[in-house]
Order: structure tokens, then C-alpha cells, then sequence
């Protein structure tokens, strides 16, 4: 087979294979990081109305649009004063800046219930919705709240904001539990693989393969960026993957048929990526596209650099692999009256695979109550300055929504004030102002401002009402508010087209190298593990002790394409213990690196885990018991004396024999 070929072609050139592999880790990571640039940053659905209204905000009036705006709370000790709020703004804002206060509109909602609080929104002349500038609002936020002290030393002062919010949980930085933890899972992760490979030098090996998987597939992303919108997710989607993928084929038993399950595999996902990334929405063409190129650059990988590797870090040896894992033919009549023991496994090896299945259908079940957004407020942080502003607001009875306003762009020719009073009208809308100068040439801009915060029901259902009653004015509703919105729209709205053809795809695939029952029931679980890897974070965000209220949205995107892909890495080499191996590694590598008080981080890590640990929930069926090596192709009641067909047979080889 040609696989055969490649491989035996690597050993006789090992140094030439070596060599190139080398040059990829090392100027492939070089040009992968400078590359980095090309990623679209804005973390936005592309191509929603939400979209192309702020894209026109930006353009025209230079910030705010998807960026949320800071919010300046202040309680004065006696009565309020409007009136030094908004001159203490003005200085302390910066040149640029757009805000809007009770003074600036009259407004009561800028007034909080206690009779003594009142807020203000404060859009940064620098708010670009890519990183540099969410850094450029969260330094600003700093020194709005320094400026805002100075202006007004008898009241208590404090900012707050979505963005500063999210800046305080990074700053935060993991705790004592937190660190013990995550040393906890990098020890675990080290055991996992030394003992499964029986060897410290033997854990270099997937650790290489992923290392150069990442490292290629990047470069691959990149260049495909340089064309084409490509989201910066995908920078935590492609090493992942890789990884899980690594320690998959690593962990197999050597050989050929090794080799055409790397294939297989490999085929199967890249087929389902293709497809993904050939339908009209950033992130789902992103997500293909990192796909592909980890599925084609891994199966490279394992082919030619995998076979070099091996004599260099030993051969793989685990509990079914080498001469001495087999054991001796036993023949067990279907009636024996002393099996007790055998009947018990039967009885096991039938109820795993019913209780694996019930699990997985019950968290595909959770994924249906997804709800797509940024988490709620209260949820990002515990404690801060950003906190303190948030804990202000709340108390003095001005709602969370506050935080994610929505801006509506009027059109020359429109009266402005008319809109905002339609506007105001609306149910689930706190207020609605044209504040007199945000105006430019051939437009002006109306603040609204909901009770709710986006991700809710009532703020979906706020932000679908607002888009009917402004219906035919020719107005634009954006801001930091509809990006949930649109991504629901435009992203989760194709789901029900791009999942089956996906499917397809890889089913096509694996039809032809292992039949139509193989095929189904792989591509069935891999859908399955997608399903219940976001159904995971259901239970564990939406429903849980974490109280996020939603899941940020691209997260559901990226775990469903690594777990997807990873359940097809393992069907496509039979059964064993591989698949738990590369699950408990890939569980305890990004629980390892992720754990702490981030929130975003904290939901795409549970994800991979929830993922990894998925895939280790499918596998568990498949698990050989010590004693009963059970061929399924076999008679009921026979041991063979292989742990499977040719496909899963030792290449004694490698051992000498």
C-alpha cells in the first residue's frame, strides 16, 4: 500500500525527513508568529446587519460601534451635580472621546434610584474592536477613573465597563487552589504519558509530532488569511487539536496499520473541514480551515516524521502491544458453568456501552438551552475596581444592561430625536438619546440603552424589537449589544446545513476505507461528541455553580471542531486504549495551562476538556479487559489469540521477533 511505501521512503531518508521537519518547527514557528497579524482580531460575526452597522460607526465617528463603551459611575455624598459630572467627563475623557450623561440629555435613566448615583457612557477616542484596541479602552479606563478622582474629590468615583471588567479577571491573576490545581493536572499529564509510553523519553515523541503539526498548520492558516477573513480563534483550536490527535497515533500499536488509521482519520476530518470552510460565515470558515490544515499536516507528520522518531525514543509499548501483551489461546465453551467471571465481563463490556450512550445523549440534549453570548456581568470577576463600579451601579437599582448599549446610526435626511423617542417606546429599552453632538457629516448617532445585557432572553428579545419599530427609517442598529445577536444569526443559523454536510463528507470518506456500518456509527459518535461537548458547558456555565449565563460564542464553535475531529482520529483506529490515553492528555494539558479566574479562558478550556473527556467516555467500550481479549468479529465464546485483525496486530518487528 502506499502508505507502506511513504513509510519505508522515510526510513531510508531519516535524516532528510529529520532535517525538513526541523526547518518547519523552527522557521514555520518564526513566520507563524509573525504572522499572527493576518488573523482577524475582532472576535465579531461577520456580514449580520448588527455588523455592518458598527463597521459605518467606526468609519464615520472613529469608536464606540462593537467596542462597549466604560461607564463612569459617581454617588455623591449630598445632592447629585450633573452639571460637574459632565465638565469633569470632558477633561478627563481625552480629546476624541464620545460621552453622554444626564446633563449632556435629561435623561433620568442616567439616574440611579438611591437619589444620589449617576452614570455616564464613555466611548474612547481609541476603540477599534481588535485587540490593540480593547488594550487602548482598558488603559483608558485607567485613566478616566484617575482623572474623574481628581475632578471630583467628594464623591466616590468609580469605572467600570464589560471590557474592564474582563482586564480585572485576567489581572487577577490564579490562586493558591488554582496553582495547586494546575500543578496537580501538569503532573498528571506527565504520569499519563510516561506511563503509557513506558518511557520519559517516549512522551518527546507526540509532544514532537503535535509540536510541528501546530507549528505547520499555522503557517497553512496564515497564508490562507492573506485571501480570506480568518478569526484568531483558531490560534487555541489548531495546538489542541494537535496534540490529542499526536498522542492518538503515538499510542497505537506500530505498523501498517497504524499508518492507514492515520489516514483514515486524518481523511475523514479533513474532508468535514473542507466543507465547513466553504460556508459564508468567518468563524465556521475558520474553524474549517484550521481543521484542514491540522488533519493535513498531522497525517504528514505521522507518516514521515512518526517512523523516524520512533527508534529514536523506543518503541511504543503498552498494555496490548508486543508479543508478550498476547495472551495464550484460550477456548471457552458458550455454556461453561465455572465462567462466572466471563459472563461478569459480557455483562460489563454490554452495559458500558448503554451507559456511555444515555451520557452522551443527555448533554447533546443540554446543548439545545445554549445560549451565545459574552457571560453575564457579575460573572467575569469577583473582586476589583471594575467590580466596585459594577457593585455601585447595581445598588443604586440602574441594571446590568447599562453596560452593552446599543447605537443607532440615523441617516441624512432623518430626524434623530424622532428615532430615539420610537426608540424609547420600545419594552425592555431604560432610554434612548440623541445627545447634540454626535453628529457628522451625513448622519447621527442615537444611544440606547437596555434593561437587560444581550446574552439574556429579555436582551435578545430588546434587541429584536428595537430592529422592527426602527423598520423603514432607514436607520442602523449596532453596537456592542447585537454582536451576540448576529452571531446567533448569521453563525448558529447555518448550523443546520453545515453540520449534515460535514457529516457527509467525512462519512464518504470512511464508506470507502472501512464500509457504510464502520462509517455511520463513527461519524454518529463524532456528532454525538460535539453535541455533548457543548452541552457540557451548558451544565457547567449556564447551569452550574459558575452562573456565567452564557457561553461566549465562538467557544461552542472551536470544541465542537476539536472534539468532532478527535472522535473521528479514534473510530478510525479500531478499538483500544488510545483514544483514553489522548482524552486524559488532553483533558489535563489545557486544564494545565487554563485553569484560573479568566472567565473566556476558563469557558474554552472546560470545553476542551469536556471534549477530551467525551472521547474518553466513547472509548470506554472499547477498552480490552486484562484477562478477556475480545475480537468482535470473532464466535461468541472464543479468545483469539491476536488482540484484533491484521489492522490492530503488533509489527513484531520493532521488538526484535
Amino acid at each position: 500500500m502506499w502508505t507502506e511505501r511513504v513509510r519505508t521512503a522515510a526510513l531510508r531518508h531519516r535524516v532528510a525527513v529529520g532535517v525538513v521537519w526541523l526547518l518547519v518547527l523552527l522557521l514555520g514557528g518564526a513566520v507563524a508568529v509573525l504572522g499572527l497579524g493576518r488573523l482577524d482580531q475582532s472576535f465579531t460575526a461577520s456580514d449580520g446587519p448588527g455588523h455592518r452597522a458598527n463597521l459605518a460607526v467606526q468609519e464615520r465617528y472613529g469608536n464606540g460601534a462593537a467596542v462597549a463603551p466604560l461607564v463612569a459611575v459617581v454617588t455623591w455624598p449630598d445632592a447629585r451635580d450633573a452639571q460637574a459630572l459632565a465638565d469633569a467627563l470632558e477633561r478627563a475623557a481625552g480629546p476624541g472621546a464620545r460621552t453622554v450623561s444626564y446633563a449632556a440629555t435629561g435623561d433620568e435613566g442616567f439616574l440611579g434610584a438611591d437619589g444620589r448615583t449617576e452614570y455616564a457612557l464613555v466611548y474612547p477616542a481609541a476603540g477599534k474592536p481588535d485587540l490593540a484596541g480593547l488594550t487602548a479602552v482598558e488603559e483608558a479606563a485607567v485613566t478616566l477613573r484617575a482623572g474623574l478622582r481628581s475632578a471630583l474629590p467628594g464623591a466616590r468615583v468609580e469605572v467600570t465597563g464589560v471590557l474592564p471588567l474582563q482586564h480585572d479577571s485576567a489581572l487577577a491573576g490564579p490562586g493558591a487552589v488554582a496553582l495547586a490545581a494546575k500543578a496537580v493536572c501538569a503532573v498528571g499529564l506527565l504520569l499519563v504519558l510516561v506511563l503509557a509510553f513506558r518511557s520519559p523519553l517516549g512522551v518527546l515523541a507526540p509532544l514532537l509530532l503535535a509540536a510541528v503539526t501546530s507549528v505547520g498548520a499555522l503557517v497553512l492558516v496564515e497564508a490562507v488569511a492573506g485571501f480570506t477573513e480568518i478569526s484568531f480563534v483558531v490560534v487555541y483550536l489548531v495546538p489542541v487539536t494537535a496534540l490529542v490527535v499526536a498522542v492518538h497515533r503515538r499510542a497505537r500499536p506500530p505498523g501498517a496499520a497504524a499508518a492507514r488509521a492515520a489516514v483514515t482519520g486524518g481523511a475523514a476530518g479533513a474532508a468535514a473541514c473542507a466543507v465547513l470552510a466553504l460556508f459564508p460565515a468567518a468563524f465556521l470558515r475558520s474553524v474549517g480551515v484550521a481543521g484542514l490544515a491540522v488533519c493535513a499536516v498531522g497525517t504528514a507528520a505521522a507518516l514521515t516524521l512518526g517512523p523516524v522518531v520512533g527508534p529514536v525514543v523506543g518503541p511504543v509499548v503498552g498494555p496490548v502491544v508486543g508479543p508478550r501483551a498476547v495472551p495464550r489461546p484460550v477456548r471457552i465453551p458458550r455454556a461453561l458453568p465455572g465462567a462466572g467471571p466471563v459472563q461478569g465481563n459480557r455483562v460489563l463490556s454490554a452495559s458500558l456501552p448503554a451507559v456511555g450512550l444515555a451520557l452522551l445523549v443527555l448533554l447533546t440534549g443540554a446543548a439545545t438551552q445554549l445560549r451565545v453570548g459574552n457571560p453575564e456581568a457579575r460573572a467575569l470577576v469577583a473582586s476589583g475596581p471594575a467590580r466596585d463600579g459594577l457593585d455601585l451601579l447595581t445598588a443604586a437599582g440602574v441594571p446590568s444592561g447599562v453596560l452593552n448599549p446599543l447605537e443607532v446610526l440615523v441617516p441624512e435626511g432623518a430626524d434623530a430625536a424622532a428615532v430615539a423617542a420610537r426608540a424609547a417606546r420600545v419594552p425592555g429599552v431604560l432610554l434612548a438619546a440623541a445627545p447634540a453632538d454626535w453628529h457628522r457629516p451625513g448622519s447621527a448617532l442615537v444611544v440606547v440603552v437596555p434593561e437587560a445585557e444581550p446574552m439574556t432572553a429579555a436582551g435578545a428579545g430588546t434587541v429584536t424589537a428595537l430592529r422592527s419599530a426602527l423598520a423603514g427609517t432607514g436607520a442602523l442598529v449596532g453596537g456592542s449589544g447585537v454582536v451576540d445577536r448576529d452571531l446567533v444569526d448569521g453563525v448558529y443559523g447555518l448550523l443546520p446545513y453545515a453540520v449534515p454536510s460535514a457529516a457527509l463528507a467525512a462519512f464518504g470518506v470512511l464508506a470507502r476505507r472501512r464500509g457504510r456500518g464502520p462509517a455511520a456509527r463513527a461519524v454518529l459518535g463524532g456528532l454525538l461528541a460535539a453535541g455533548a461537548s457543548a452541552g457540557a458547558l451548558v451544565v457547567l456555565w449556564q447551569w452550574g455553580l459558575a452562573g456565567a449565563g452564557a457561553v461566549t460564542g465562538w467557544v461552542p464553535l472551536v470544541v465542537g471542531t476539536f472534539a468532532f475531529c478527535v472522535s473521528l482520529e479514534r473510530s478510525a483506529g479500531g478499538p483500544g486504549r488510545a483514544g483514553i490515553v489522548a482524552a486524559g492528555a488532553g483533558a489535563l494539558a489545557v486544564l494545565a495551562v487554563g485553569i484560573g479566574p479568566q472567565v473566556e479562558l476558563a469557558l474554552l478550556v472546560s470545553g476542551f476538556a469536556a471534549g477530551a473527556v467525551v472521547d474518553a467516555l466513547a472509548a470506554v467500550p472499547a477498552w480490552p479487559h486484562p484477562r478477556v481479549h475480545s475480537d468482535w468479529s470473532r464466535p461468541r465464546g472464543t479468545i483469539p489469540s491476536s488482540i484484533g485483525d491484521r489492522d490492530h496486530r503488533p509489527d513484531r518487528s520493532r521488538h526484535g521477533t
